[in-house]
């Protein structure tokens, strides 16, 4: 268990709403679901919920904190914003649900494998590095991370898809030696580090 994921749990005791309220984005909505469900029913992907977001939320005002902050359920909106548009209520169901995934990430809760998950954190990761994404590093890593043999499996499935990017200049072999950088790096990675700092006092994560 976390240090950051101890401390929320002294501080919070049983009280899991209250923690959701103050710690995740838009979390003071929760308690306004009403339970229709048709944020379920808006979502295109629907039927492959683990935990739809009006289970989500009832789940949370129940208490259940491992079994949401442990669920993949977040980590699975697309950000179609079906969800906002056709709530009665204007929740702001997207926010809370990407609010809930990087709080379970936060406090080293989230689904182990996640896809959704593994990705962005390559992307991020890759982008930290020198400002900017590098296209080719990007891919690489994210074809090897399951280990040398499928990272040649998925580079061969993927082939066609490369040798396109490559046609259209969106791939350059030579990035594997750096690169196009951002000049003023370490100056992006001071804003990285502040703006993370005023959310985490925002939040109560600091």
């Amino acid at each position: 268990m976390s240090d950051l994921n101890t401390q929320a749990v002294a501080r919070y005791k049983n009280n899991f709403l209250r923690e959701v309220e103050e710690r995740v984005e838009e979390g003071n909505m929760v308690k306004m679901c009403m339970q229709c469900g048709v944020c379920a029913g808006s979502c295109p992907f629907g039927p492959h919920w683990q935990h739809s977001p009006q289970k989500i939320f009832m789940m949370i005002r129940a208490g259940k904190r491992e079994e949401v902050l442990s669920s993949d359920s977040m980590w699975m909106c697309t950000s179609c914003y079906n969800c906002i548009v056709r709530c009665p209520r204007k929740l702001p169901i997207t926010h809370i649900m990407h609010g809930l995934a990087n709080y379970a990430h936060r406090l080293n809760l989230a689904a182990k494998g996640q896809p959704t998950r593994d990705v962005a954190r390559l992307f991020w990761n890759n982008l930290m590095k020198t400002g900017r994404i590098n296209e080719l590093t990007f891919s690489l890593g994210l074809y090897f991370k399951d280990g040398f043999i499928q990272g040649i499996k998925n580079s061969l499935a993927m082939q066609a898809a490369g040798l396109g990017l490559l046609k259209a200049k969106r791939l350059n072999p030579m990035e594997i030696f750096g690169g196009h950088k951002c000049k003023e790096k370490s100056g992006i990675h001071r804003m990285i580090a502040k703006a993370r700092e005023i959310e985490d006092r925002r939040r109560g994560l600091a």
